[in-house]
């Protein structure tokens, strides 16, 4: 942290955060070791092979078990057939979690840093407990219980409990894409403020879990940054000094890392439990169109079930323009009807829909109104967590192209022009241009298998009346 930024306040009693940068664990494989760098993928203590806890004799049994972030160790264990089985859990992980059955007996949440115990009663055949936190049973918090003398093997039983893991629920929600939004439904407004003044930005973003809207009658449980999906969209310039203060209204474990920042991983991205706060403070070294993101394992269910948004931090030589706009691409994985996103399909690459800011479509029922030869710039950022975009305006051409914190094309004797911005996941910047006739202009990723699951939207220029047969592009 550069010299001249005011001291941090004080962050007593923080905890060991075991989690970051999303996870390649599966049901029954334990998770890799921890990388201590910006570009770790960390998954919790290292178990690369399942040990086996064996319970010596039938009758009444107990059994330690060790929980963290991700995993339950052991991963499996053996008991004689009709054990009256108990178990005694501590927690050396970051986050709350539990052990339990699927007919619910189990030790409920456990603090990191406690110990429960529960009885799970008579085992008779094989069965799994695991974590009910959402996303950590798909993350790789499972256990498995063999009754020894049966013929299913450790791996049999490791098989079952993920049978099935490779597609999707058919309770999730089917998303309708000729459906209409309802007469009270209100669009996200893409409009980008200005740069707010001052050089120091004190503000508060709190974590919650709501139900929201995602596409036209499909309501999901989602995880947000300020009740909304994307979060706040923030502004500054290069040498703005931000203090973001993190409050966890959630009913689990949440947290915040701003791309736009050099910071230690371990203090200010470290997640908190609910009713916790912290202050993550850092100086908007460079210019860019960043993602912002919670980072607690599962990372991906926490990106992919909506928390995420974009913080601009404009380029010392930023031109004026007639209007500027913000449009973040994000993929949506649903769920049952008013449940989280499913995160077996976010791990395979599943996604129901990609959407401009948060829901499906919705610029087609909004458009965006400009006038023609009006100069407009939009923002884009690509938040994923796992598509790329290659996004396009139809009728028009972009004179001005700024990638990843350069500009890429600007107006100049070449007279060049560009057709697309393309980004991969976690990288943003913005395209200039006008409309020169009014009308209608489509708002698209090129990658068009994705137009038609919902990333698509209208800039209208001036007083148009969309044809009665549509745009056939």
């Amino acid at each position: 942290m550069p010299a001249e930024m005011s001291p941090r306040p004080d962050r007593g009693g923080r905890a060991s955060v075991l989690e970051k940068w999303g996870w390649a664990a599966t049901a029954g494989v334990a998770v890799i070791a921890l990388w201590l760098s910006y570009a770790a993928f960390a998954f919790g203590p290292s178990n690369s092979a399942a040990s086996t806890g064996t319970a010596k004799s039938s009758g009444a049994k107990t059994v330690d078990l060790e929980v963290g972030d991700l995993f339950i160790k052991p991963s499996m264990i053996e008991v004689p057939k009709d054990t009256d089985l108990a178990i005694v859990v501590k927690n050396t992980g970051a986050m709350a979690h539990d052990v339990t059955l699927a007919n619910g007996k189990g030790t409920g949440s456990i603090a990191p840093g406690a110990t429960a115990t529960a009885a799970l009663g008579v085992i008779s055949e094989d069965t799994t407990a695991f974590c009910t936190v959402p996303g950590h049973k798909e993350a790789g918090m499972q256990l498995m219980i063999h009754v020894t003398g049966t013929t299913t093997t450790a791996g049999a039983t490791a098989a079952a409990a993920s049978a099935g893991s490779g597609g999707a629920n058919p309770d999730d929600a089917t998303i309708d894409f000729n459906a209409k939004p309802a007469a009270d439904w209100k669009p996200y407004d893409p409009t980008l403020a200005p740069a707010p003044g001052g050089t120091t930005h004190d503000l508060t973003l709190h974590a919650t879990e709501v139900d929201l809207e995602v596409a036209p009658g499909v309501t999901q449980k989602m995880w947000t940054f300020d009740n909304k999906v994307p979060g706040p969209i923030l502004r500054g310039k290069v040498g703005d000094l931000f203090n973001i203060t993190l409050v966890n209204d959630g009913t689990m474990g949440h947290s915040i890392d701003f791309h736009a920042s050099k910071v230690a991983w371990s203090d200010e991205m470290r997640t908190i439990q609910p009713g916790e706060s912290l202050v993550y403070q850092f100086k908007a070294g460079f210019a860019g169109a960043f993602m912002y993101h919670c980072g607690t394992a599962p990372t991906l269910h926490h990106i992919g079930n909506g928390m995420y948004g974009a913080l601009i931090v404009d380029p010392p030589d930023l031109a004026p323009v007639d209007h500027e706009y913000v449009l973040v691409q994000s993929e949506i994985y649903t769920g049952p009807q008013g449940q989280p996103g499913d995160l077996t399909k976010m791990q395979n690459n599943q996604w129901d829909a990609v959407v401009f800011n948060g829901y499906v479509n919705q610029y087609k029922y909004s458009p965006i109104r400009v006038e023609p030869d009006q100069r407009v710039r939009v923002w884009v950022v690509d938040d994923g967590p796992s598509e790329n975009s290659s996004f396009h305006i139809v009728g028009t051409i972009f004179d001005t192209v700024f990638k990843e914190g350069s500009y890429l094309l600007r107006p100049d004797a070449r007279q060049g022009g560009s057709q697309a911005l393309d980004l991969q996941p976690a990288q943003g910047g913005f395209v200039e241009f006008t409309f020169a006739e009014t009308g209608f202009y489509p708002i698209v990723t090129h990658k068009f298998s994705n137009v038609g699951k919902g990333a698509m939207g209208l800039f209208q220029a001036g007083d148009a009346q969309m044809p009665a047969a549509g745009a056939s592009h």
